[in-house]
This record gives structure tokens, C-alpha cells and sequence, in this order.
């Protein structure tokens, strides 16, 4: 069975979210950067920090230029000392570029053994079925592959028809779409703004990055767990992305015994989500529809049960194991990776509606500032 520490650490991001809503900025930065020391897939919210605690330390908090170079310095300082403990007897060593090979493991491939339920996965479903197109049409060429994608090893593939993937691609892929998330953080400094901002960098490095695991799905259904309390739409997707995230961890836990604890605990838990969260906004859902979902998006989530079906006993039953065994995984992958990426954009389009708002409101301040001006102008 895959098991990591992802309780663990995800306990230590949390307490960095804690810090910075209670304005301990120097404390968050010291438990953040433990943390990437710990795990360093937690790089993908990395940016949300660097913005957050610049403006908001370094920047917000310097009356002069003096006071902004200590702040800088001092939270410079708090957040390379976990990096100094963990990195320092190796770098005495001269190991560092051994730990450095392993943290960063370029050749391992696109995809891992078994495809994050992201972007590539459809990239590589799309290059399958044009190369399967190719070579009975000859309508264009298929290149010849070592590898094939669906061997579920852990190593570099080489698409067939479309352009093949670098790391360099999937990190400026990246970048971009963390871009206007970044910017909106940068304009509308504020608690809510920043957790939103490492929620979408989370999604946004699982949907695009560079040889993915399922788990790190998880960096964005916890914080986004913060925000469900407090607004329908959060909590909306919210129960869209837990169901689909965590259904796609499902693989991982693959051993007969395993089955029905697995299909039980991911049953009473969503349920309970649906319950609690229904209940403090007001919506219980009707005839057609679970609570706080559209038609579509109940729909979506109740076709899971024949998926797990199919993917648990009937691709066995059927012996379709025996021909076809990378399908289940490829199954679970394609169908939540189109929503989670549904998701990832709905979370976007909040984030613009909100920034929407603000915008109006500062523009409201602005006029009004300039009306009173000029009319205590008129009365002198």
C-alpha cells in the first residue's frame, strides 16, 4: 500500500495558515520553510508565500526604507535557517548534488506509474487516440515509441503524434497560469485573498507540473476546506473537488482487504461533507440534485458509483484485466482530471468576480474621496 506522511504535513501547512491569519509572519515563514524541507512538493505554493509575506511585511509594515531593509533581512534570515539545518552537514559532505538529484528527478517522465488525474493525462488520452487514428487513416505520421505510456513504468515517455513534453514546458506552463492568481494577491493584499492564492498555485502545479503525484491533490482540498464554512461557492467546489480528488487516490490502495474499508470511509466521509456543509448554507439538495450541486455536477458525482464498479470488480470479473490493465487507472484518471480542471477554473472565475468587486468598491472610494473634496472646496 503507497503510504506517506501526508497527514503530517499537511498538519505543519495549516499551522503556517494559522500564523499568517493571526499577522505572525515570521512564524508562518519559519513553518513553511520546514516544511518544503520536509516535503518539498509543497515548492508548488511557494509563490503565494514569497508575494504574502512581502507586501505584507517587508512592504506594509516599513514606514521608510531602513525599516523595509531589516524586514526583509530578518524574515530573509527566518526562512534559511530550517534550510541551513537540513542542507548544511551535506553541503560539509559535498553531497549536495546527490540530494539535489533526488529532489528534482527530471528523467523519471511526464506521468508517474500511474497518471495524476491532471492536464497530461489528457494530453496523453489525446496522443493514444490520434496515434491509434494515425495508422489506420494515414492521414499523419505516428512516431515509434520504445516505451508505451500505459506500461505504468516509472520512466521518460515520447508522445506519438503530439509534440513531446519537457520539463522546461510544464514549468513555464505553470508559471503563467499562477500569474494572474499572483497579481491579484500583489493588488488585494488580505488573509482570504492569500489562502485563495495557495489553493489555485496548489491546483495549478498539480493540473500542469512536471511528473505529478496523486496525492499532491490534496495541497489544495485542505486550505480550500477553510474557505467552505464561510461561502457557498467555496463550499460548492469544495465537495466537487474532494469527491473527485479523493476518488482518484483510490489506486493507491489497490489489495482485495483493503476494498471495502476504502469504498466505506470514502462513502461515509463524503456523505458527511454533503450533510454538514448542505446544512450551513441552506441547501439540502431536492429530488435531482445533491446539496449545493447543479443537475451536471450531481451527476458527475453519482456516476463515480458505476466507475467504481467497473474499476473495483467488474474489469476483473470480465477478464478485461488480462488485455487491458492499465485501464482501470486510465478510467479513473481521464474522468476526474475533467473536473478537477472544471474546478480549477470555476475557483478561477470566483477569484476574477471577486477581484471584480473590489475594484468596484475602490473605484466607489476614489469618486466619493473626490466628491467631498470638491465640495468642501465649493463651501470654502
Amino acid at each position: 500500500i503507497h503510504f506517506q506522511y501526508n497527514g503530517f504535513l499537511l498538519g505543519i501547512l495549516l499551522i503556517s495558515i494559522s500564523c499568517m491569519y493571526q499577522n505572525q509572519y515570521l512564524m508562518s515563514a519559519i513553518w513553511f520553510s520546514t516544511l518544503l524541507n520536509l516535503k518539498h512538493i509543497f515548492l508548488y505554493i511557494a509563490p503565494a508565500y514569497i508575494v504574502y509575506l512581502f507586501y505584507s511585511f517587508c512592504i506594509k509594515q516599513s514606514p521608510n526604507g531602513k525599516r523595509f531593509i531589516i524586514n526583509l533581512v530578518t524574515l530573509g534570515i527566518a526562512t534559511l535557517v530550517p534550510f541551513v539545518l537540513s542542507f548544511g552537514p551535506f553541503i560539509l559532505m559535498n553531497q549536495l548534488p546527490q540530494v539535489l538529484s533526488r529532489l528534482f528527478p527530471f528523467k523519471r517522465g511526464l506521468c508517474h506509474a500511474y497518471w495524476a488525474p491532471n492536464i497530461w493525462a489528457v494530453y496523453n488520452v489525446l496522443d493514444k487516440a490520434l496515434a491509434i487514428i494515425g495508422r489506420y487513416s494515414q492521414l499523419f505520421p505516428v512516431r515509434s515509441v520504445s516505451v508505451s505510456m500505459t506500461s505504468g513504468l516509472v520512466q521518460d515517455i515520447e508522445h506519438q503524434v503530439l509534440p513531446s513534453i519537457t520539463p522546461t514546458m510544464t514549468f513555464i506552463l505553470t508559471f503563467i497560469f499562477m500569474i494572474p492568481s499572483l497579481i491579484r494577491l500583489f493588488r488585494y493584499c488580505s488573509k482570504r485573498t492569500f489562502l485563495e492564492t495557495v489553493i489555485l498555485c496548489a491546483l495549478t502545479s498539480f493540473l500542469f507540473g512536471w511528473h505529478v503525484h496523486e496525492k499532491a491533490i490534496l495541497i489544495s482540498i485542505i486550505p480550500l476546506s477553510l474557505l467552505a464554512f464561510d461561502s457557498r461557492e467555496h463550499a460548492r467546489y469544495f465537495l466537487l473537488l474532494s469527491s473527485f480528488g479523493g476518488f482518484s487516490l483510490f489506486p493507491l490502495i489497490f489489495t482485495g482487504p483493503e476494498i471495502p474499508i476504502k469504498i466505506g470511509l470514502f462513502i461515509a466521509y463524503t456523505t458527511f461533507l454533503f450533510y454538514i456543509l448542505g446544512e450551513v448554507h441552506g441547501d439540502r439538495g431536492s429530488t435531482f440534485t445533491l446539496p449545493l450541486l447543479n443537475r451536471f455536477e450531481t451527476l458527475s458525482v453519482v456516476l463515480l458509483v458505476p466507475l467504481c464498479l467497473y474499476v473495483e470488480c467488474l474489469h476483473t470479473v470480465l477478464h478485461i484485466d488480462r488485455i487491458l490493465s492499465f485501464l482501470p487507472l486510465l478510467l479513473i484518471s481521464i474522468y476526474c482530471s475533467i473536473f478537477i480542471i472544471y474546478c480549477w477554473i470555476r475557483l478561477h472565475r470566483i477569484e476574477a468576480h471577486l477581484e471584480d468587486e473590489l475594484t468596484a468598491i475602490e473605484s466607489t472610494v476614489k469618486f466619493s474621496g473626490r466628491w467631498n473634496k470638491k465640495q468642501k472646496n465649493k463651501s470654502d
